[in-house]
């Protein structure tokens, strides 16, 4: 790092723990960035190329983390975490979760037992696989030769969810993604839960064809976004949905292939076995 790079890393440091020690106030763009010592333009452009995000949603991040907490162990009434939260009443609360949690807070505050979740288990060119969906599409899917063990993962991204095993469409149209009719593709269906910035980076993956590898700093580029590499690792290390959404066609930029959640040996597989896929048309 530089100079300037560690200056401007100092000063990003001082305004997230001036974020988390002052969220309830609900501090603006010129207050936060004047506890930085710069001008709201230039912070808010140096904040989002080190963290990912806008100032704004860092802090709604904070929030809803505050607020699923008071939810959650102290029971509170969403009114009454809405003020504890800053927020200026249960609109706002509402559309804090609606934005980032992908539900109400009514709905987390009873536990989330209304999603109604269907998985099974296949198998894949690259191992078993277990694939989960709701009502709206798939929602995980993850390289696992354990069954059980599987089950706890998926269990563990959605603790409250009601399971059963069952195999259906969604399911079904995620699978041809093994076979060679491609061109089915634009059926599968995606219920994914995450923040924007994951999104847009899970979003970006998509977009790589098949065959083709991209670097992390590439994606991050690609986003409009050039310094925020790292936070792009971060995101496509988060992807809930092997295979699907394609974090495996990034690499780091020295060609090397780098780590991969489900192994980075199977993830070379992948890579062979789709070039050579793209070879035969």
């Amino acid at each position: 790092m530089t100079d300037k790079d560690n200056m401007n890393y100092a000063r990003i440091a001082e305004a997230i723990a001036y974020i988390k020690d002052n969220f309830k106030e609900q501090p603006s763009l010129n207050e936060i960035a004047a506890a930085a010592n710069l001008s709201p333009f230039h912070f808010q452009r140096l904040f989002s190329d080190w963290a990912g995000v806008s100032p704004k949603k860092f802090m709604q991040y904070i929030s809803l983390e505050y607020a699923k907490r008071l939810l959650k162990d102290q029971h509170l009434s969403l009114l009454d975490t809405a003020y504890e939260t800053g927020l200026s009443g249960t609109s706002r609360l509402h559309d804090l979760f609606i934005n980032i949690e992908g539900m109400t807070p009514g709905e987390f505050k009873k536990g989330g037992e209304a999603l109604q979740i269907n998985y099974s288990f296949a198998q894949s060119p690259f191992g078993q696989i277990i694939v989960a969906s709701t009502g709206k599409g798939v929602c995980h899917m993850a390289f696992e030769e354990d069954a059980e063990q599987a089950l706890v993962t998926l269990k563990q991204r959605f603790p409250y969810g009601f399971y059963q095993h069952h195999v259906d469409k969604f399911q079904q149209d995620a699978l041809l993604i093994f076979q060679k009719d491609w061109q089915k593709l634009d059926q599968i269906k995606l219920h994914l839960h995450g923040t924007v910035f994951q999104l847009k980076v899970w979003d970006s993956l998509l977009k790589i064809p098949k065959g083709h590898l991209a670097s992390y700093g590439e994606i991050a580029t690609a986003m409009g976004n050039p310094k925020a590499s790292r936070a792009v690792g971060t995101a496509i290390g988060s992807n809930p949905v092997a295979f699907l959404i394609p974090c495996h066609r990034v690499i780091q930029a020295n060609g090397h292939v780098g780590g991969y959640m489900w192994g980075a040996t199977r993830k070379s597989a992948i890579i062979g076995w789709e070039a050579s896929q793209e070879a035969a048309l």
